[in-house]
């Protein structure tokens, strides 16, 4: 039995790095195709395949609660669409170790800094909702590569200064020991895949939070911070008053007399 806890929680940890490209209850989904993104034929069939699999299939689902930050809803928005420029600011934070690369506007590649990597591709924004599916794999010493997809969804609800954040996320495990594993322990280990779940919403719920600290330092990060120009320019719509700081001076080499 020890064994077999040391395993689910290599699983949890293997199958959330799919959703920290973006971040209970279990169950399967009612229908055959998530209604809240709309027309199938809207999508090429090779994400259409990889939807139906994921949704009328889950080895499981969880439904968490994220921390709520306390910043303006479009600060949030901003970098929930910016998650390589959110993803930089919590290394700098030290408030974890994501690496996450945008490949266009819809589509990113990142990894988790402890053998996780994956892709992930937005297939709908919506002013309050957010629908991702990913693909990707944990590579660890006991289990070695476990791969699988996930659909995510992620609501926002903003109220009086907080946007307040529900992530629902629906996991294939490819592995099939692997899989058989996580939904028999799913009772006792469930906590641990909620935990990662939120510490996707966490981080980037800090990273505003931050932003909107005048004192805090943000906007001379983003001004030294190489990003690509429309990137930055995302950033700067939602903080206007980053746009109008002062550049930060650069050291200048000391003459000889």
């Amino acid at each position: 039995m020890l064994l077999q806890r040391h395993h689910a929680q290599r699983i949890f940890v293997a199958t959330t790095v799919l959703l920290t490209l973006a971040t209970g209850a279990s169950g399967a989904p009612a229908g055959p195709w998530p209604a809240l993104l709309g027309s199938r034929e809207a999508f090429p069939p090779d994400v259409s395949a990889a939807v139906d699999r994921v949704w009328i299939e889950p080895t499981l689902s969880r439904t968490v609660n994220g921390r709520s930050a306390r910043v303006p809803f479009d600060v949030y928005l901003a970098f929930l669409d910016t998650p390589e420029v959110t993803a930089a600011a919590a290394r700098f934070r030290k408030l974890g170790s994501y690496e996450i690369q945008a490949l266009d506007d819809d589509r990113y590649s990142g990894s988790d800094g402890d053998g996780g990597r994956g892709i992930a591709q937005v297939l709908r924004r919506d002013p309050r909702r957010l629908v991702l599916l990913s693909r990707g794999e944990h590579t660890g010493p006991i289990l070695g590569t476990i791969s699988g997809s996930a659909l995510t969804i992620l609501d926002l609800e903003p109220r009086g200064g907080v946007v307040n954040l529900r992530l629902t996320a629906y996991v294939y495990i490819d592995n099939r020991v692997a899989a058989a594993l996580a939904r028999t322990l799913i009772p006792t280990f469930g906590f641990l895949a909620d935990r990662k779940l939120g510490e996707g919403l966490r981080v980037t719920a800090e990273v505003a939070e931050w932003a909107v600290d005048r004192s805090g330092g943000f906007c001379e990060w983003l001004a030294r911070e190489p990003l690509p120009p429309a990137r930055r320019d995302r950033i700067l719509a939602a903080l206007p008053s980053c746009a109008t700081s002062p550049a930060p001076e650069r050291s200048r080499p000391i003459q000889s007399p």
